[in-house]
């Protein structure tokens, strides 16, 4: 999804031909804009800041990745049916219930018209059409198989969504058990526990004589209710502190490193990791993109620092004329399984099927890591929340049970 801060970079430069093209492109920064014509084969001689660029993240002018498969998917249908492009992105456009998505297939359109490729017209909008996108358009527009291209992508970024949303499912029950945990805890000591204390003052009985429980109980209740300003005031500090290191470059690698080393949460991660690295990159080798270029655009889609460094790495080795396994093999973050199949696929010359066969394991294995790591998670969830409950409550019912069995006596 697009954000505000991408903007309109006007630029001048020459193709490998030597012709002179002039153009606008969108993207967040000079550097990325740079990036981007280099990936077009365009040497740039000016560049300069237009303004601006599409805003996406407007309320209510979200793009969601199904509508982009809807999109591609009919796209594909209609080219394959022989309609010519422009007409095809205008029935697109047209009939299109996302307004966001209805102005930027019309603006593609004019791209097309005024001389533009696809490609190049799908590109200044990154945030909608990303480089992995692009690039299989442009390799679909060379090789005259945009409606196989299309087909490719579709299925792609219907996996892709697949996957994304196991992970996210498989992390949010317990997230929502954690935040339900600390709301009844927080709710429980500021609201209810005062009212058993003024409750057992008015029984007479003085907080030396209650159990030890409770006391703890009580205590931690008057603190947080003396100290609640102070507790929000530095759960927002921490946050801050914490998008902060995210957003230094060390903290993200840091950050990144340790999730993938966590106990069952960091398997789930490294095969989620696995399986879009080999999807990605077999889609674009069995598509007709460059080695390099795929390793470049896989290395953005990562979604991992010490991944995207670990691809990073091995693409400059396989630029100096080294194999692709060696230099993945070295930064260890792959599987060695992974790794011995990548050198099969490249001795076969079949990297690309062997690529896809590796993603459609590890998509079936990210599946089992998931159910298995729900099992695991959800009694533990539940003890951890049925105990500071429970614990809670009994702690506060000592007293009252002590004064029934005290009156029982007499």
């Amino acid at each position: 999804m697009a954000t505000a801060t991408a903007v309109v970079w006007v630029w001048e430069g020459k193709t490998r031909t030597g012709e002179t093209k002039k153009g606008t492109i969108e993207a967040e920064s000079e550097d990325a804009a740079r990036e981007r014509l280099k990936l077009q084969q365009i040497t740039i001689s000016k560049i300069r800041k237009q303004g601006a660029g599409f805003k996406l993240s407007l309320p209510g002018q979200s793009i969601p990745e199904k509508e982009i498969v809807i999109f591609t998917r009919q796209f594909a249908t209609m080219i394959d049916a022989g309609l010519p492009l422009v007409q095809c992105l205008d029935i697109l456009a047209s009939q299109s219930g996302n307004k966001a998505l209805k102005k930027v297939l019309f603006d593609v359109k004019g791209g097309v018209e005024s001389g533009q490729t696809f490609s190049d017209a799908l590109r200044k909008h990154p945030k909608v059409f990303d480089d992995l996108f692009c690039n299989l358009i442009a390799a679909g527009e060379v090789g005259g198989i945009l409606d196989t291209i299309l087909q490719r992508l579709s299925a792609y970024i219907e996996k892709a969504m697949k996957l994304k949303a196991q992970v996210k499912g498989a992390m949010t029950y317990p997230v929502a058990i954690l935040v339900i945990s600390v709301g009844v805890t927080a709710l429980m000591l500021t609201k209810v526990v005062p009212m058993f204390v003024k409750m057992f003052d008015e029984m007479g009985g003085g907080k030396d004589k209650l159990p030890a429980p409770t006391k703890v109980v009580i205590g931690i209740s008057d603190w947080l209710v003396a100290n609640i300003g102070l507790l929000i005031g530095g759960l927002i500090a921490f946050m801050i502190a914490f998008k902060m290191f995210l957003a230094n470059p060390k903290g993200r690698k840091i950050f990144d490193a340790l999730l993938l080393k966590l106990p069952v949460i960091g398997n789930v991660l490294r095969k989620t990791v696995v399986a879009r690295f080999t999807r990605t990159m077999g889609t674009l080798l069995s598509s007709g993109v460059p080695i390099l270029d795929s390793m470049e655009i896989v290395a953005k889609t990562a979604g991992n620092v010490v991944v995207k460094e670990a691809i990073l790495h091995a693409r400059e080795k396989v630029a100096e004329g080294k194999d692709v396994a060696g230099p993945l093999a070295e930064t260890k973050v792959f599987p060695s399984m992974v790794v011995q199949m990548i050198a099969v696929g490249e001795q076969t010359g079949a990297m690309d099927s062997m690529l896809q066969k590796i993603a459609d394991f590890y998509e079936d294995e990210v599946d089992a890591a998931v159910a298995s790591m729900t099992s695991l998670i959800e009694p533990f969830m539940l003890v951890f929340l049925g105990g500071v409950v429970g614990g809670l409550l009994i702690a506060m019912y000592m007293p009252i049970f002590e004064i029934a069995g005290n009156v029982k006596t007499k």
